[in-house]
């Protein structure tokens, strides 16, 4: 569908989620160059000019260039935590743009299919008007004739007016659904109208009988939680780590001159060092971290197993709500007939003198109601089929990749 890939490339909320996963990606890269040695570079001159009362003046001239390198050796594995950290928050926010993106495509179908509806409501409030307006002249001759009274034309004359406006209430919603659906495809919603599509011609995909659990590995919401548990095991190696000496070796290279820099006779020095620093001290802030992160954890298990959980609810209700529904559809086309049979019943039994205009408003309402909830329930067989492919994180037609150590 053209407005799905429309809000593909141009909705504002992935363009956020997108620049989320590119500050997640900057903080992994930053973690893996914490890594790697660090180089600085140094150069200074300095000239100094010493003059006492009495005595001619002396200058003195002093340059150095260095180059100094530090190195953590990570041998208790506190940097390789902190990246793996990293690498587990920048998994979650890919997870979170595919969130993003999920219900995004599910609110604009969902919302298209409103507009679509509301839109087949308005064609049939119009055709309803047209049945009122029948049904109101008929009452109307009746009356000229002396065979109808004028309270018979004035209770249609009601149904007259609660047609009109009830259309004007469908027109009002349909701006809305229109606006709405512009802003979750980043247009300007003023005079935005999406295109125009038969409501009652668009097909409901079929389910079938039996969908296999592992779809549900394809929810990002699932992806995102395994992520943060990740990350939050990283986070406690790496704070465990830091209860542990730390390694640093340090190198330098300098050249060191009384006069400029390359000019005559540069003085090199090298010097190689390598410190052990251990937290001797420290109030208990270290343990306490570690605590905090394995609390962390604890909680991100209990939410994994409750988001587990919460799809395969949700699963269970969708698979139940797209049944439910295609067997109203059925039902409601049948109320419909009879509904259309017993008012062509009841207005020709009005005309012809044989029956009374209670029946014929009677018949009326209960046919304008059945169409109603006809539209109705089309639209909720879609919403129903638009959840479960939401629950499913998406088509159920394609099964997920399975990794290689599960083949």
């Amino acid at each position: 569908m053209e407005l799905l890939k429309e809000a593909e490339s141009s909705a504002p909320d992935l363009r956020i989620a997108m620049e989320r996963i590119r500050l997640a990606s900057i903080a992994l890269k930053q973690s893996r160059a914490a890594e790697l040695p660090t180089v600085n570079a140094t150069a200074n001159t300095t000239s100094r000019n010493n003059r006492a009362e009495g005595f001619s003046s002396t200058s003195n001239d002093n340059s150095n260039l260095g180059v100094s390198l530090s190195y953590e050796l990570d041998l208790f594995g506190r940097l390789d935590a902190q990246t793996r950290a990293r690498e587990a928050d920048f998994s979650a926010t890919r997870y979170d743009w595919q969130t993003a993106r999920l219900a995004l495509l599910t609110s604009v179908a969902s919302t298209y299919f409103q507009w679509l509806q509301t839109d087949a409501r308005i064609r049939l409030a119009v055709e309803q008007q047209a049945v009122a307006q029948r049904i109101l002249a008929v009452a109307q001759a009746r009356q000229r004739y002396g065979v109808a009274t004028q309270i018979d034309v004035m209770q249609q004359q009601a149904v007259v007016l609660s047609q009109e406006i009830a259309l004007g209430n469908l027109r009002f919603q349909q701006q809305q659904l229109a606006s709405a659906l512009a802003l979750l495809l980043g247009r300007i919603p003023q005079g935005y109208a999406p295109a125009l599509f038969e409501f009652t011609q668009v097909s409901v995909p079929v389910v079938p009988a039996s969908l296999p659990s592992i779809l549900l590995t394809r929810r990002p919401d699932l992806g995102a939680a395994e992520a943060a548990l990740v990350a939050a095991s990283a986070n406690i190696d790496a704070a465990r780590a830091a209860l542990l000496p730390s390694l640093s070796l340090t190198g330098s290279y300098g050249l060191s001159s009384s006069i400029l820099v390359g000019m005559a006779d540069p003085v090199q020095s090298v010097g190689l060092g390598l410190s052990l620093m251990k937290v001797l001290f420290d109030g208990g802030q270290q343990d306490l971290q570690i605590q905090s992160q394995q609390t962390q954890r604890a909680i991100l298990v209990e939410t994994y197993a409750k988001a587990i959980r919460a799809a395969l609810k949700e699963v269970e209700d969708g698979l139940g709500n797209v049944e439910l529904t295609a067997r109203q559809t059925v039902l409601q086309e049948t109320q419909v007939d009879l509904a259309q049979r017993s008012l062509r019943l009841a207005e020709l039994r009005y005309r012809e003198g044989a029956g009374d205009f209670l029946t014929v408003l009677e018949s009326q309402r209960a046919l304008f109601s059945a169409q109603d909830q006809q539209l109705i329930s089309q639209a909720a067989r879609l919403q129903a089929s638009i959840d479960l492919f939401k629950s499913l994180g998406g088509d159920w037609s394609t099964l997920p990749e399975l990794d290689q150590s599960t083949r």
